[in-house]
C-alpha cells in the first residue's frame, strides 16, 4: 500500500494538479491546446463542436473523463475564469452566476489568438516530445510559449499532500518585469514591483491592502484580500442605493445576492430595502436600495465585513521545476520564463540553422550544375536509368547524393536565364541568414535582446491595462514611494461631490473674463470649496457640527475637470445631515516637531473662535472626532492652521472686518466651545471668513470679495488691531450693486486667484491684476456674470507661476476675455466716506 501511494501521489503531483513552471499549464489545458492546433481548430478557421475536440484529446493524449477535459475547455473560454481566455467559444459556457454550460454537443470552439502565440514554433523543435498513453503519438512535454501563462492566468490545483494557488496578473506589467530583469539579471523584488504591481483579476475589483501580496511577491507565499467594487446612485426622488458592478474573483453573483438578502432578514445588516439584480449584456449591476436614515458608508462596510463581497485569497505558488514541485517567489518565477525562453531561441535557431544549411547545400548544388549545364544535360542525356545519372553527377562534378537528387528532380522551368538568377540571388539571401543564425548562437547578449523583442511584440499583441484596483491601508504608507507627487484641484460641491483634477487642466484668464467649466452640477448644486494640494499630503476635514475627518489625497477618486465627482459620504463616515466647511492641507501628521508648535484655529457663523494644538489633530480614526463643541443654531465656517504667532481678521456679511492678536485667544482641547471673536447680530447678520496672517509677513494684503463679483484689495495695516470680540470696521462698501461680502482672504502678488459661481462657471486670475484699494471702497468687478448668477466659492491658489497659459480657442471657455474698455468690465473705484470706526 506505502508503495502503490507514493506512486499514485507523485503521478497526480507530476501528472495531473500541479502547473508546469515554464508554461503554467497542466497536462490536460496543454493537450486540449495541443490537439486543437493539431485539428487546425485556430482562430482563422471555422468553430468545431466542442464534442469533436473532446473526443480527438481524449482518444489521442487524455484517457480520463470526458468531463474533466469539457470542464477544462470551458473554463479557458471564460472571460471571468481566465484574465486572458484562451478558447474562443461560441454557444453557452455557463455565467458568473454558476449556471452550467450547454452540453459540448451544443457548443462550439477555436483557439483565440493568445493561444497560438503559447503554441508558435512548436515545428520547430524548440521543446521534446513524448509518447501518448498508448505510444501511438506524440505530444509535447512543454508549449513553446511566448506569454508569461503561469503568472497571466494563474493556476489553482490540490495534489496529495500540496496544493498550488497562483494569482493572474497583468500581461504589460510582465512583460515590462520581464523586459526590467532582461536588463538587470541582479535586480530586487522591491524593484520588480515597480512593474508587476499586484495580481490583476478577471473580474476586476479591489485589492485591499498590499501587506500579504508583498509577502507572497517575496516569499511565494502570502495572503490577498480582494473586495467587490461598489458606488452610490441617487435617485429622482432622493433615496440612495448602491450598486455592486465588480466582484472579488470566484465570487458568485447569485450566491451572494442570497446572502446579502439572508443577512438583511437576520437583522445583521440594517438600513437595506430592496437587493435586485439588474445585471444585463452591459454589466454587471446588483442593485441595494436604502432606507432615508442609513449612512451609505456604514453600509458598505457591513456588506464587507459580513458577505463575500470581501474574500481573501491564499498565495501558494508551488509549481513543478524540472519534473519537482519548488515554491518559488516571483523574481523565481519570472527567471525560470526566461531561462527557458532562452533555451527556446537556441533550440529554434538551432533549427533554422540545420534547415538553412540543408537549402543551402542543395543550392549550392544547383549552382555548380548551372555552371556546367552543357555537361549535365549531356550526362542525363546519356545516363541508362537515374541511378546512373545520380552516380555521374556525384563522380563528375563532386556533388553529394542530396545535390544530385535535387538536381534530377529540377524542373526545366528553372533553367531559364531569370531563374537561375534567382537560385543565385536565394544562395546568397541563405548565406547571410545563417551567418545571423551563427552570430545569434555565438551572442548571448543578441539572443535575451531577441527574448526582449518577442515580449514586446506580445505587449503590443496582447497587452491591456490593469483591471483591479490597488487600495493601500492606513500602515502601509510607504505608498508614497509608488504615488507620483503632483499638484492637484481638490473640489467639493455643495451636495457634498469631491473628485481632484489635475492643476494643469486649468487655464489662468485676465480679470473681468468669462471663465470656464470647473465642474458639472445638478441645477440646485454648486462648487462650493475648490484648492490645491499635493497627492502626498493629508487632508483634515471639518464638518459644519464641529466633526473632523482625515483623509490622504490620493485617497480622493480622481475625476475629469468637467465630471460630477464621487459622494463624499462613500469615502467618510458623514452623517446625511451634515457637511464638510473647511479643509486644512498638512504635508506630514508624523512630524511632531511640526504639530506641537502649529494651532488650529476654527471660527463659526456666529462669531465664535477657538484654537487647539494641532497635535490634538494628529492621530487619525476611522469615525472622525470632535474639533469644537457647536451651540444650537450656530455652525462651524472656517478652519484655519497658524503658528501661534499670527493676527487674526474676521469678516461679517454686512461689511464689517475685526483684527486682533492670535494670543488672545488661549488654546483649549477638542471638545471646547470657545470665545468670542467678533461682535455679530445673528438675527440678520453673520460671519463670511477669517483669515490668519503672521505678524512678520508684510507682502500680503486683504482681499475681499462681494457676491455680485465686486472686490479688491487692501493693506492689512489698514485695518487697525482692536481687542477680541469687538465689532470691527468697515471693510467694503456693500450696496445693492455689490451684494453682500461673501469671502475675505489673504493674498500676495504672485498668488492666482480661483472664484467658482453657482452655476459652475469657474474663472482663474491672477491676484496681481486686482489693484489695491481703500477699506471702505466698493472695489473692481472681478467677474462678470448674468444677474440671476452669484458666486459660490474663491479660493486662493498658492502657487508663485502660472500653472497654465491662456490657451486661445480652449475647449470649455464660454466667451474670451472683454477688453478693458468695456464699460461692464472696466474697474471702476467708487469713492465712500468711511464710517467711523467702532
Amino acid at each position: 500500500m506505502k508503495t502503490a501511494y507514493i506512486d499514485y501521489s507523485m503521478s497526480v503531483i507530476v501528472g495531473r494538479a500541479l502547473p508546469d513552471v515554464r508554461d503554467g499549464f497542466k497536462p490536460v489545458h496543454r493537450r486540449v491546446l495541443f490537439g486543437m492546433n493539431e485539428l487546425g481548430n485556430t482562430h482563422n478557421k471555422p468553430y468545431k463542436k466542442s464534442a469533436r475536440i473532446v473526443g480527438d484529446v481524449m482518444g489521442k493524449y487524455h484517457p480520463h473523463g470526458d468531463a474533466s477535459v469539457y470542464d477544462t475547455m470551458v473554463r479557458m473560454a471564460q472571460p471571468w475564469s481566465l484574465r486572458y481566455m484562451l478558447i474562443d467559444g461560441q454557444g453557452n459556457f455557463g455565467s458568473i452566476d454558476g449556471d452550467s454550460p450547454a452540453a459540448m454537443r451544443y457548443t462550439e470552439v477555436r483557439l483565440q489568438k493568445i493561444a497560438e502565440a503559447m503554441l508558435e514554433d512548436l515545428d520547430k523543435d524548440t521543446v521534446d516530445f513524448t509518447l501518448n498513453f498508448d505510444d501511438t503519438l506524440e505530444e509535447p512535454v512543454v508549449l513553446p510559449t511566448r506569454i508569461p501563462n503561469l503568472l497571466a492566468n494563474g493556476a489553482s490545483g490540490i495534489a496529495v499532500g500540496m496544493a498550488t494557488n497562483i494569482m493572474p496578473h497583468n500581461l504589460t506589467e510582465l512583460v515590462e518585469g520581464l523586459a526590467a530583469m532582461i536588463d538587470d539579471r541582479n535586480i530586487t523584488i522591491d524593484e520588480l514591483i515597480k512593474h508587476v504591481k499586484a495580481p490583476d483579476f478577471p473580474t476586476g475589483g479591489i485589492i485591499y491592502g498590499f501587506e500579504g501580496v508583498k509577502l507572497g511577491f517575496e516569499t511565494g507565499r502570502g495572503r490577498v484580500v480582494v473586495r467587490g467594487k461598489i458606488m452610490s446612485e441617487t435617485s429622482k426622488t432622493g433615496k440612495e442605493k448602491l450598486i455592486i458592478y465588480e466582484l472579488p474573483y470566484q465570487v458568485n453573483k447569485a450566491v451572494l445576492h442570497q446572502k446579502i438578502a439572508q443577512l438583511v432578514n437576520d437583522k445583521v445588516i440594517e438600513g437595506i430595502s430592496d437587493v435586485r439584480d439588474e445585471s444585463d449584456r452591459e454589466g454587471m449591476r446588483l442593485v441595494i436600495d436604502l432606507k432615508r436614515e442609513a449612512i451609505p458608508n456604514v453600509i458598505i462596510n457591513q456588506l464587507y465585513k459580513y458577505s463575500e463581497l470581501q474574500t481573501s485569497y491564499g498565495i501558494n505558488n508551488v509549481v513543478l521545476v524540472k519534473g519537482r514541485p519548488k515554491v518559488l517567489n516571483l523574481k523565481e518565477l519570472l527567471e525560470e520564463f526566461l531561462e527557458f525562453r532562452h533555451e527556446v531561441v537556441i533550440r529554434r535557431t538551432k533549427y533554422q540553422l540545420r534547415e538553412a544549411e540543408k537549402k543551402a547545400h542543395i543550392l549550392q548544388g544547383y549552382l555548380i550544375a548551372l555552371d556546367h549545364l552543357d555537361e549535365v544535360i549531356a550526362l542525363i542525356r546519356n545516363s541508362t536509368t537515374p541511378e546512373v545519372a545520380r552516380e555521374g553527377l556525384m563522380t563528375n562534378f563532386e556533388l553529394s547524393e542530396i545535390q544530385s537528387k535535387a538536381i534530377l528532380e529540377l524542373r526545366l522551368q528553372r533553367l531559364t536565364g531569370m531563374e537561375r538568377d534567382k537560385i543565385r540571388d536565394e544562395y546568397d539571401e541563405i548565406m547571410k541568414f545563417i551567418g545571423h543564425l551563427k552570430d545569434i548562437l555565438a551572442d548571448e547578449g543578441l539572443r535575451m535582446q531577441i527574448i526582449k523583442d518577442e515580449l514586446e511584440d506580445v505587449k503590443k499583441r496582447f497587452g491591456d491595462e490593469r483591471k483591479t484596483e490597488i487600495q493601500y491601508l492606513a500602515a502601509e504608507m510607504r505608498i508614497e514611494d509608488i504615488i507620483a507627487e503632483e499638484d492637484v484641484v481638490i473640489t467639493i460641491s455643495h451636495l457634498g461631490y469631491i473628485k481632484r483634477t489635475s492643476a494643469y487642466d486649468f487655464r489662468q484668464q485676465k480679470r473681468g473674463g468669462r471663465g470656464a467649466i470647473g465642474g458639472k452640477t445638478r441645477d440646485e448644486d454648486f462648487i462650493e470649496h475648490l484648492f490645491v494640494a499635493s497627492t502626498h499630503h493629508t487632508m483634515l476635514f471639518f464638518t459644519e457640527k464641529g466633526r473632523l475627518f482625515w483623509m490622504k489625497v490620493y485617497e480622493i477618486p480622481e475625476g475629469e475637470k468637467s465630471g460630477k465627482g464621487r459622494a463624499i459620504q462613500n469615502l467618510i463616515t458623514l452623517p446625511s445631515d451634515d457637511k464638510i466647511r473647511a479643509i486644512i492641507d498638512i504635508k506630514d501628521l508624523g512630524d511632531t516637531e511640526f504639530i506641537n508648535n502649529h494651532y488650529i484655529v476654527l471660527c463659526t457663523r456666529n462669531g465664535i473662535i477657538k484654537k487647539t494644538l494641532l497635535e490634538e489633530f494628529s492621530r487619525p480614526r476611522q469615525n472622525g472626532v470632535n474639533a469644537i463643541t457647536i451651540n444650537e443654531g450656530d455652525q462651524l465656517l472656517e478652519a484655519k492652521l497658524t503658528n501661534g504667532n499670527s493676527e487674526i481678521m474676521m469678516a461679517i456679511k454686512s461689511g464689517r472686518a475685526i483684527r486682533f492678536p492670535e494670543a488672545t485667544v488661549r488654546d483649549t482641547g477638542r471638545g471646547a466651545i470657545g470665545v468670542r471673536g467678533i461682535e455679530v447680530d445673528n438675527d440678520k447678520d453673520e460671519v463670511v471668513g477669517m483669515i490668519c496672517v503672521d505678524k512678520e509677513d508684510k507682502t500680503r494684503t486683504v482681499l475681499v470679495v462681494s457676491e455680485k463679483g465686486y472686490g479688491k484689495r487692501t493693506d492689512i495695516d489698514d485695518y487697525r488691531i482692536t481687542n477680541r470680540g469687538g465689532k470691527g470696521v468697515k471693510t467694503i462698501s456693500v450696496t445693492d450693486k455689490t451684494g453682500p461680502l461673501i469671502a475675505i482672504l489673504d493674498v500676495t502678488e504672485h498668488n492666482d486667484l480661483m472664484i467658482t459661481c453657482k452655476s459652475g462657471i469657474t474663472i482663474r486670475m491672477a491676484v496681481g491684476d486686482i489693484r489695491e484699494a481703500g477699506r471702505a471702497t466698493q472695489g473692481v468687478r472681478l467677474i462678470r456674470m448674468d444677474d440671476s448668477d452669484e458666486i459660490a466659492a474663491v479660493a486662493r491658489l498658492d502657487k508663485e507661476e502660472e500653472i497654465v497659459a491662456a490657451i486661445e480657442g480652449e475647449e470649455g471657455i464660454i466667451t474670451e476675455t472683454e477688453t478693458e474698455t468695456n464699460d461692464t468690465n472696466t474697474a471702476t473705484e467708487e469713492a465712500v466716506e468711511p464710517e467711523p470706526e467702532a
